[in-house]
C-alpha cells in the first residue's frame, strides 16, 4: 500500500477511510464520490460496463428456465388438438419466471404469495379462453370447480387427440407455474442453478410420461433440453466473468483455496463421468423400447348394465309406447336426399331412401350366449371426435341434429352414426363402435349438438362384396359355447343353398320376417334358451313372437353361424323434426362388408304378412341312419286258386311273400352298409395318403388340406381367393381351439414358396396340429353330424 491507498480490490476495509473517490490525479483524498477530469469519465464508463456485464450475466438463467418449460409443455401438446396448449404453458413458463425477477428485490416469503395471485389470474383467464371455444355450458366458478375435481383422472382418460378444456389445462398450467417459481427461486436467489434446473426437468420427464406411446420419440426437444440447460450453466449467475474467488486473499490463504476448488472440481467431474458410464447404457438401452401408457393405470368411465346391455329396455318402452323420450331437431347436407340407399332386405332396412335417419343409441357386439353387451371402452372426449376413415364405396353425408332430453334416463347420448361433433355436453367415446355417453348421466332439459357423418353403402355391389376375416374382426364372429343344436341346423339350411354373404344375410333376413310375429308384450331376453323357443316354440304357448330384440339377436346369432361378422345396434325411429317416443325405440341387426362397412338389415315382420308356420320350411332333424323305405307289396283283390295236387306227392307251394319281402329289404340294407363302408375305407385311405406319404412337403399339403375339408363339412366352406392366414383366422373364429392354425398356415406358404425346405419334424407338427383340429371341430357338431362325418363322399370328390 503507498500513499494510503490499499492494494488490489480489497479498499472496502481500510480503516474506515472512505477510499472510493478520486481527487484530480486518481488518488483518495476527494469527498463522496466524485472524480477528478482526469479520472472520472473512465470510473463513469467503467461502472455502465459493469452495470451491462451483471445484466447480461443475468439473462442466460431465466431465459434457460423458461425454456425448459416451455418444452415441456410443447412435449405434452403433441397430444392435444392444436397448439393451444403449448402456448397456454409458455405464458405460464414466462410468467412465473418474470415474477420472481421482478421481485427478487423482495422478501423471500413474500415472493411465493405475489407469485401465486399472479399464477390465479392467468390460469383464470385460460380456463375461461378454453371454456368458450370448447363452447361449454357454465359459469367460470362452476367450469373451475369442476376441472379442479376431475384435472387429473380426465386427463389420463382423455382420448387422443386432446382437446384444449378446462379440466385438460389446468394440470399442465398449474405445474408450468410452480416449476418456473421454484426454479427461479433457487437458481437466482439461492444461486443453485444445476439445482433450480431440477423443477422443470421433473416437469418435462411427467410430460413424457404422460404422452407415454401415443407419440413418436422426443428425441429432438430432449437435446434442445439439454442444450438449454448447458448455455445456462455456462454462464455464472452471480459474480464477475472471470474473477477468481481466491483474489485479494493471502497468498499462502490463495493458493490453499485454489487448491480446493480444483480438488472439488475434479472430483465433481469423477462423480459425473462415472455416472454417465453407469446410466448411459441403461438410457440407451429404452431408445428403442416402447414406453409404459399411464392410461392404462386409470379406470374410463364406466356405465351400469341399462347402458351397457340396452337391448332388454325395449320390452319395457314397448309397453309405454307414449312416453317421450327426447326431441331432436335435423338438418341433412351433402349427396342430395333423393340419392338411392342400399335395400338389405324386403321393402328396404333401417337405412332405406325415403325413411328418416335412424338415431342410434349404442352398438352391441360382444355375445357370450347369455348377454348382448357394448363392451366400450370410453375415453373423455372435446368437440371434435376422432375421425375413421369411411368405407371407400360408400356415400358420407353429414347430418346435423340437436338434441333435447326429456324421459330417457341413464348415460348414453342418442347421436346418428358416426359423430363427428359434439357441442354443449361433456362426452366419453369409443371410436370402436361409435358409442356416446355422458359420464355424468343424462338430465331432463340437456340440450346438445351432434354433427356425424352418415355413411350409404353402394347397393349394387352388395350382391358380390365379401366379408372380411382375421383377428381385427374376431370379436364381432365369436359364438360363444352351448348354441342350440336346432339353431345350427336352421343355420346349415339357410347357408346351405346361398354362397355369397350377401345371400346368406338375406335368407336369414327373410326367414325371420316370414315366419315370426312381432308383439308389444313379448318377455325380454335374448339368450340362447330365449332365443330357441323364439325360433322353435310352439306357437300357442307363446314361441314364433317377439319384440325387435328377439328378430335382432336371432339374426346376429345365425349370421355368425353362417360365418358373418354381425352386431346388434339399438336406435330410434326417428322423424326429421319433433319429439321421439318410447314406442320409436326398436333394434336392428348389421352385417360388417368389406370395402361397404356396416350395412343395416331389417329382420321385422312386414305389418300386412301374416307369418307362415316355421315347421313348412324347417327340415326335421335327420335320423341315422336313415330308415329303408321298401314299398309294401300290393295284394290282389280276387280270389286265388285251389291248389292241386301232384299225382306224385304234395304240391310245390314255392316261397312265400314274407320271404321274398325280407329277402329284398335284407339285400338292401346290405348294399346300403356296404356302400357305407366303402366310403368309410376311402375316407381313411384318402386321410392316410395325405398325411403319411411324400415328402414333409406333400404331408404338410395334405394336413391343410384335411383342414380344409373339415371346414367344408363342418359348413364354413373357405373360397379359393383367400390366402393361407387368412384361411387360418376363419378356422380361428369357426372354433378357437389350442391347435395352432397359424402355425400351419405358415407351413402351408412355406411349402409354397419355397418348396424343398419344410423339415420331417415341421411335417409332423402339422399333421398333429390338422388332427387336434378336425377333432375338435368334429366334436362340435351334433351327433348325426358326427355320425355322417366319416362316410361324406365329398372329400373324394371335391377339386384340389
Amino acid at each position: 500500500m503507498a500513499d494510503g491507498v490499499p492494494d488490489g480490490p480489497a479498499e472496502r476495509s481500510t480503516g474506515g477511510v472512505a477510499t472510493d473517490t478520486a481527487g484530480p490525479s486518481g488518488v483518495g483524498g476527494g469527498a463522496g464520490d466524485t472524480a477528478g477530469p482526469a479520472g472520472g469519465g473512465g470510473d463513469g464508463a467503467a461502472g455502465v460496463t459493469r452495470s451491462a456485464a451483471r445484466a447480461l450475466r443475468a439473462v442466460p438463467v431465466p431465459l434457460a428456465l423458461i425454456a425448459m418449460i416451455s418444452l415441456a409443455g410443447a412435449v405434452l401438446g403433441r397430444v392435444y388438438a392444436g397448439p393451444l396448449l403449448s402456448w397456454l404453458v409458455l405464458g405460464a413458463a414466462v410468467g412465473s419466471v418474470l415474477v420472481s425477477v421482478a421481485a427478487r428485490r423482495l422478501p423471500s416469503w413474500l415472493v411465493a404469495p405475489v407469485s401465486v395471485l399472479a399464477m390465479v389470474g392467468w390460469t383464470a383467464w385460460s380456463l375461461r379462453l378454453t371454456a368458450t371455444r370448447a363452447e361449454l355450458p357454465g359459469g367460470l366458478a362452476e367450469v373451475t370447480a369442476d376441472a379442479a375435481a376431475n384435472g387429473i383422472p380426465r386427463l389420463l382418460t382423455a382420448m387422443i387427440p386432446v382437446e384444449p378444456t378446462p379440466d385438460t389445462v389446468l394440470v399442465p398450467l398449474v405445474a408450468g407455474w410452480l416449476a418456473g417459481l421454484a426454479g427461479a427461486e433457487v437458481a437466482m436467489r439461492a444461486g443453485r442453478v444445476l439445482l433450480g434446473y431440477l423443477p422443470p426437468v421433473l416437469l418435462y420427464a411427467a410430460a413424457l410420461y404422460v404422452v407415454g406411446p401415443n407419440a413418436d420419440p422426443a428425441i429432438g426437444p430432449t437435446l434442445a433440453l439439454a442444450a438449454v440447460a448447458v448455455l445456462g450453466l455456462a454462464v455464472p449467475a452471480r459474480g464477475a466473468a472471470g474473477a477468481d474467488a481466491a483474489a485479494g486473499l493471502a497468498p499462502a490463504v490463495r493458493a490453499a483455496v485454489r487448491a480446493r476448488l480444483a480438488a472439488a472440481s475434479a472430483a465433481g467431474l469423477v462423480v459425473v463421468l462415472g455416472m454417465v458410464a453407469l446410466i448411459a447404457p441403461l438410457v440407451a438401452g429404452q431408445v428403442d423400447g416402447r414406453p409404459v401408457d399411464p392410461r392404462r393405470y386409470v379406470e374410463p368411465p364406466q356405465v351400469e348394465t341399462l347402458d351397457e346391455n340396452p337391448l332388454i329396455r325395449i320390452s319395457g318402452w314397448a309397453l309405454n309406447p307414449g312416453q317421450q323420450l327426447f326431441d331432436v331437431r335435423t338438418q341433412r347436407s351433402g349427396p342430395p336426399d333423393s340419392t338411392p340407399a342400399p335395400d338389405p332386405g324386403p321393402d328396404a332396412g333401417p337405412g332405406a331412401a325415403g325413411r328418416p335417419v335412424p338415431v342410434r343409441l349404442a352398438v352391441l357386439s360382444d355375445y357370450d350366449g347369455v348377454t348382448w353387451r357394448v363392451g366400450a371402452t370410453y375415453r373423455n372426449a372435446g368437440r371434435i371426435l376422432p375421425v375413421t376413415a369411411p368405407a371407400p364405396d360408400s356415400i358420407v353425408e353429414t347430418v346435423r341434429q340437436e338434441i333435447t332430453v326429456a324421459g330417457l334416463s341413464g348415460r348414453l347420448l342418442p347421436a346418428v352414426a358416426t359423430p363427428r361433433q359434439v357441442t354443449g355436453a361433456r362426452v366419453a367415446y369409443d371410436p370402436t363402435t361409435g358409442t356416446l355417453i355422458r359420464p355424468e348421466g343424462l338430465t331432463p332439459g340437456l340440450r346438445y349438438s351432434v354433427t356425424s357423418a352418415l355413411e350409404t353403402p353402394d347397393a349394387n355391389l352388395l350382391a358380390t362384396a365379401d366379408v372380411p376375416a382375421g383377428e381385427e374382426v374376431a370379436r364381432v364372429l365369436r359364438v360363444a359355447d352351448g348354441v342350440p343344436d336346432p339353431l345350427r341346423r336352421l343355420a346349415a339350411q339357410l347357408a346351405e343353398s346361398n354362397g355369397a354373404p350377401y345371400a346368406r344375410a338375406a335368407a336369414v333376413e327373410q326367414f325371420l320376417a316370414e315366419h315370426y310375429r312381432l308383439v308389444a308384450d313379448a318377455p325380454s331376453g335374448h339368450a340362447y334358451p330365449n332365443l330357441n323357443f323364439f325360433l322353435f316354440g310352439p306357437r300357442n304357448a307363446g314361441g314364433q313372437r317377439g319384440t325387435s330384440e328377439q328378430f335382432a339377436a336371432a339374426f346376429a346369432v345365425l349370421g355368425r353361424l353362417t360365418g358373418l361378422p354381425t352386431r346388434v345396434v339399438v336406435g330410434f325411429r326417428a322423424a326429421s323434426d319433433g319429439p321421439v317416443r318410447a314406442g320409436d325405440a326398436y333394434a336392428w341387426p348389421e352385417v360388417l362388408f368389406e370395402g361397404l362397412g356396416w350395412v343395416p338389415f331389417d329382420p321385422l315382420p312386414r305389418p300386412d304378412e301374416e307369418p307362415r308356420p316355421v315347421e313348412e320350411d324347417l327340415r326335421p332333424a335327420p335320423e341315422d341312419p336313415p330308415p329303408s323305405e321298401v314299398p309294401e307289396p300290393t295284394v290282389e283283390p280276387t280270389v286265388s286258386p285251389e291248389p292241386v295236387a301232384a299225382p306224385d306227392g304234395p304240391a310245390d307251394a314255392g316261397p312265400s311273400t314274407a320271404l321274398l319281402v325280407g329277402g329284398g329289404t335284407g339285400g338292401m340294407l346290405l348294399l346300403v352298409v356296404a356302400a357305407l363302408l366303402a366310403l368309410l375305407l376311402m375316407r381313411r385311405a384318402l386321410t392316410r395318403a395325405r398325411l403319411e406319404r411324400g415328402d414333409p412337403g406333400q404331408r404338410i399339403a395334405g394336413a391343410w388340406r384335411e383342414v380344409t375339408d373339415a371346414l367344408r363339412l363342418a359348413g364354413h366352406p373357405v373360397g379359393r381367393d383367400l390366402s393361407a392366414s387368412e384361411v387360418a383366422a376363419r378356422a380361428r373364429a369357426v372354433l378357437p381351439v389350442e391347435a395352432d392354425v397359424e402355425e400351419l398356415a405358415g407351413l402351408v406358404n412355406q411349402t409354397a414358396f419355397a418348396p424343398g425346405t419344410a423339415s420331417a419334424e415341421q411335417a409332423a407338427r402339422a399333421v398333429a396340429t390338422a388332427g387336434d383340429y378336425v377333432a375338435a371341430l368334429r366334436a362340435a357338431r351334433p351327433w348325426w353330424r358326427r355320425l355322417l362325418w366319416s362316410v361324406c363322399p365329398g372329400p373324394l370328390r371335391w377339386p384340389r
